[in-house]
């Protein structure tokens, strides 16, 4: 059996498929810096076609006949490219102007940066990544986009445990073995020994998340994988092993989150979590799960 069909055995018996998907260009435009009415007449005098995305507050769908990175009003940071599964993490996550927001993967910057913008530049936000070379880009990224609350550490996450300081929101947008939506090589790269490990990974960063919350906070966990390993059951043995409960999503996209794992039983709360195939949502494969502390 090769790989691919491995995965297709695994999502028939989650409920879901593998289809051919031609994902829509996105982007969120940056109301620190343009109104959505003035992007939208910008935009469509140099040529760019936008659609509305019906399910985020900032998210358009563009087409163009030319490189959306590479013009004037990218550069000046109007606009962040990013697709439309990835924008709903913090607009679930709705930090408070005068909230203190951990950012504990920041990394290239599309979630921190607009975290900052429903902020609307205040409070404060502690954006961390470890990897040098991808603290580059969020560098950049902070700063095209004007952001003015974000304090940028290069470390590992689960070390600012002995900071002791504590927030009042936590974004968790975790490493993962990512989705073949967007990886046209991901059924040739991934296996089920990786999958794993990611998921080990994804519970230590679960579980520093949990002890840098505040009680009654909110954690935010998310990942671009389809595999259960590292979504529904990493919130399983977080229900096991922390005084957490699940919140309800406020969003019709996507379907409930799963709660039988090839015949193991789940919580039924896990339906509160929201999963995205992508032959349904015409997105990135996703899961997104909204966590509060008691």
């Amino acid at each position: 059996m090769d790989n691919k069909q491995f995965f297709l055995n695994r999502y028939k018996q989650l409920g879901g498929t593998i289809a051919d998907i031609n994902l829509k260009k996105s982007l969120r435009v940056n109301t620190l810096k343009i109104t959505h009415e003035k992007f939208v007449e910008r935009m469509k005098s140099i040529g760019t076609k936008l659609t509305k995305i019906d399910f985020l507050k900032d998210g358009y769908y563009a087409e163009a006949n030319f490189s959306l990175g590479a013009i004037n009003e990218y550069l000046q940071g109007y606009y962040y490219l990013q697709e439309a599964a990835a924008q709903l993490p913090a607009q679930i996550l709705n930090p408070e102007t005068t909230d203190i927001v951990l950012d504990m993967c920041a990394a290239p910057g599309g979630k921190t940066t607009q975290i900052a913008q429903i902020m609307q530049n205040k409070g404060i936000i502690m954006a961390v990544e470890q990897n040098p070379k991808r603290l580059e880009s969020l560098k950049s990224n902070v700063e095209r986009m004007g952001i003015e609350n974000t304090i940028i550490f290069r470390t590992d996450a689960k070390n600012l445990q002995k900071s002791k300081v504590l927030f009042d929101k936590i974004l968790l947008d975790a490493p993962c073995a990512g989705n073949y939506a967007t990886d046209s090589y991901w059924f040739k790269k991934r296996d089920i020994q990786g999958i794993k490990k990611s998921a080990e990974t994804q519970k230590q960063l679960i579980k520093a998340a949990i002890n840098l919350l505040k009680k009654n906070g909110t954690l935010v966990y998310s990942t671009c994988t389809l595999e259960p390993e590292e979504n529904e059951q990493n919130i399983q043995w977080m229900l096991n092993n922390f005084n957490v409960k699940l919140e309800q999503i406020d969003s019709d996209m996507g379907d409930e989150g799963l709660t039988n794992v090839f015949g193991q039983k789940l919580s039924n709360e896990i339906k509160k979590c929201k999963r995205f195939w992508p032959h349904k949502t015409n997105t990135e494969g996703f899961f997104i799960a909204k966590i509060r502390k008691y």
